[in-house]
């Protein structure tokens, strides 16, 4: 393993004015998500969504440091044959890799759920790196209600992401460590405090106890928010307040940066609270943003499947991209939604 190499991937990744594209949607998600556009998920369909943003210049140059890809797109070629990965290569930004399979009922725990997927990851991660991958992702969900998350969740899903951490690393490939909790219940943001404090506390230890090299990897959170049923939803202000505040007490100085998922957050709100957060200053890492569905409502609207709506969709994708990449630096505001490219 050279260290050196890993933390300057991991440095590019959260270049600041820059983040990561998470367009690594199992087949059942983009499915969804095509439902919702009324476009059929077809392999070719999945294709030329992704290579369309793949293809957004300016977005990809400008603001867009890695993308995440699943596993069926990183083998795919563009329409005239360019591998996608390439295509990613040339815009300057890293390719990557969800190498995680999904999650699996937890036994002895009803309502909880372990991530799954390290059997064999040493062989695919060598064939990830040699198809370009230098980065990957991981992740662990954690869901918040009456008796849960229990300990054993917890446990569980931090040991299995130091596991893939270190093989990942041992490959020569960055690891994004993702332990989401999820925002779904109705409990409220010093709840998910709590909880995302005791799952960070317990990922770092056990990074530590399999000796990941903190340099090398990036951190890949959810925010402290409230969940989208609790009655009394916290400002932006506390969001980015209570946030930084839980991220001093448990990330090391020594990781590069933290790159936020959306989880569920709409497209203005999960720009907003990494705005404040990074209004806030004076932080060991860098902040920026890892998003899938916030950078990417937009640009499935406009599209919509049809090929005379791609520039519309390039569109709707840079001005996503720039307004979060402007956040990353403290530096969007609300009105700037308004000047839609």
């Amino acid at each position: 393993m050279n260290l050196a190499d890993l933390n300057k991937v991991a440095l590019a990744m959260v270049t600041p004015g820059k983040g990561i594209l998470a367009a690594d949607e199992s087949s059942g998600t983009i499915k969804k998500r095509f439902d919702a556009i009324k476009v059929e998920s077809t392999e070719e369909n999945r294709r030329d969504y992704r290579e369309m943003l793949f293809r957004s210049t300016e977005a990809m140059s400008k603001y867009v440091s890695g993308v995440i890809l699943y596993d069926e797109t990183i083998w795919q070629n563009a329409k005239d044959g360019t591998p996608l990965v390439k295509l990613i290569e040339q815009s300057g930004a890293i390719p990557g890799i969800k190498v995680d399979e999904g999650t699996q009922a937890l036994p002895q725990c009803p309502g909880e759920l372990v991530t799954v997927g390290l059997d064999k990851l040493a062989e695919r991660l060598k064939k990830y790196y040699e198809r370009g991958a230098r980065f990957a992702k991981w992740r662990a969900v954690i869901d918040i209600g009456g008796g849960i998350p229990t300990m054993t969740a917890i446990n569980v899903n931090a040991h299995a992401l130091a596991r893939y951490a270190a093989l990942c690393q041992a490959a020569q490939i960055v690891p994004i460590v993702e332990p989401e909790v999820l925002m779904d219940g109705d409990h409220d943001i010093d709840r998910c405090y709590d909880v995302t404090q005791r799952v960070l506390n317990k990922t770092f230890q056990e990074l530590r106890i399999q000796r990941v090299e903190l340099e090398g990897m990036v951190l890949k959170p959810n925010m402290a928010i409230s969940g989208k049923k609790c009655p009394k939803q916290a400002s932006v202000e506390e969001v980015a307040e209570k946030t930084v505040r839980l991220l001093k007490a448990c990330v090391p100085a020594a990781v590069p940066g933290i790159a936020f998922l959306s989880g569920g957050q709409s497209d203005e709100e999960a720009t907003a609270h990494l705005n404040a957060m990074n209004r806030i200053g004076g932080l060991p890492w860098r902040l920026t943003f890892s998003y899938g569905r916030a950078l990417q409502a937009a640009p499935q609207k406009a599209w919509s499947g049809k090929a005379e709506n791609i520039a519309a969709g390039q569109r709707a994708f840079t001005h996503r991209a720039r307004m979060n990449a402007l956040a990353s630096k403290g530096e969007w505001e609300t009105g700037l939604e308004k000047k839609v490219a």
